[in-house]
């Protein structure tokens, strides 16, 4: 009995530690997926450097509290698998939202993200972001406009005095 609690107190200890430590928590419902969907999904999040892995809720609410965030507590009822990302913010949420949209039965239900607790549409929010390099495309493009109008009235007084 002893040697099990302590299985626990151990797991708590490690899933605290994790959640300090990530940028972006992702918590959703899998019930209905096969083992497969559910690897498939693993591997996916594991070329991102993310980590899923389903645990017990009891000591995902005892790992959240420990690591201040209090108010998750409230969403973690019924199976939860739990994503954390440790690099990058938005990557979780628009993998496990594109992953969701292929299969019904996954349901995204909270998170954390940057050590603010979120709720369901935060989560979708950030799920529906264009990715990094479409928001630096659009930054420069925004930044070129400018530049390539002063350009062309330039060019166009130039061509007047000839």
């Amino acid at each position: 009995m002893k040697k099990q609690l302590q299985r626990k107190v151990d797991q708590v200890a490690t899933l605290t530690d994790k959640f300090k430590m990530a940028k972006t928590i992702v918590m959703f419902e899998y019930k209905g997926l096969t083992v497969a969907s559910l690897t498939t999904l693993r591997t996916e999040l594991h070329k991102e450097n993310i980590d899923l892995k389903v645990y017990k809720n009891n000591i995902t609410r005892r790992a959240a509290i420990n690591a201040g965030f209090d108010t998750l507590e409230e969403s973690l009822t019924g199976p939860l698998a739990v994503a954390i990302s440790y690099d990058d913010v938005v990557a979780p949420a628009k993998i496990i939202n594109e992953f969701a949209k292929k299969n019904k039965t996954v349901v995204i239900t909270s998170g954390v993200i940057e050590e603010k607790v979120a709720d369901q549409a935060a989560i979708m929010a950030l799920a529906n972001l264009p990715s990094r390099e479409t928001l630096l495309t659009q930054l420069a493009a925004g930044l070129l406009m400018p530049v390539k109008e002063i350009a062309v009235g330039l060019n166009m007084l130039l061509e007047e005095k000839e």
